[in-house]
């Protein structure tokens, strides 16, 4: 999957294919999803400054733009908060309001599903399907309880976003331990930690840090 940065050469159509992703993530939900889904494109589209990765907008602006209370405007920025969408990049300090930034990575794996619904050109040229890649032949798969503990919490949260694919690369992993904000993951051969190294990273890191957010990276190896 391609990092995507909204500068330099073909910006443009960098956030046409993000806002894409978006769309056809909210058209693919209920009705709740896709209110959500249009709230969020129309901060994008009005106030979000792409080369920054920057969203500076007060509650009562967005209340105005989004033609509800400032209560909703706080709920449903609190949605996207605990979605991984939005985070908070500067604080707001003595009246001012916080500096907000979008988390590409997470929005896109997090829409992944609906590229298919956009059509193959755009999964080609997202990098899509080669995560949905794996050893033929899968079983069903059993339901992994969360005990609490890091691991087990990242499991869940792997298993709940792709069954399949969390059977295929990330139940065989192995935790090892945690150093200086790293978790290191122990794989059972040296294709098994290149692949997700390459191609499955990020979901580990997405994980690690709805689990902890004081976790950095992610180490996998053989």
């Amino acid at each position: 999957m391609q990092v995507l940065k909204a500068v330099g050469r073909d910006a443009a159509a960098r956030k046409y294919d993000l806002l894409s992703a978006i769309m056809a993530h909210g058209l693919a939900g209920d009705q709740n999803c896709q209110r959500l889904i249009l709230r969020l494109m129309s901060l994008i589209t009005s106030r979000y400054n792409w080369t920054r990765n920057e969203l500076v907008m007060g509650q009562r602006e967005i209340a105005k733009l989004w033609c509800v209370d400032e209560r909703t405007v706080k709920r449903d920025m609190a949605r996207f908060r605990e979605l991984g969408w939005v985070v908070i990049k500067r604080k707001g300090v003595r009246g001012r309001v916080s500096v907000l930034a979008l988390d590409i990575e997470r929005i896109l794996l997090d829409t992944q599903h609906a590229w298919g619904n956009i059509g193959e050109d755009y999964i080609a040229r997202m990098g899509g399907d080669v995560e949905k890649t794996g050893p033929a032949n899968v079983v069903p798969f059993r339901k992994i309880e969360n005990t609490g503990d890091l691991w087990s919490k990242m499991c869940s949260q792997l298993q709940a976003e792709d069954a399949s694919l969390f059977q295929a690369w990330f139940e065989s992993l192995a935790f090892v331990e945690i150093e200086d904000a790293t978790v290191h993951l122990l794989a059972p051969s040296k294709f098994h930690a290149n692949y997700i190294r390459t191609h499955l990273i990020g979901r580990l890191r997405m994980a690690a840090r709805r689990s902890d957010h004081t976790l950095q990276d992610i180490v996998v190896f053989p």
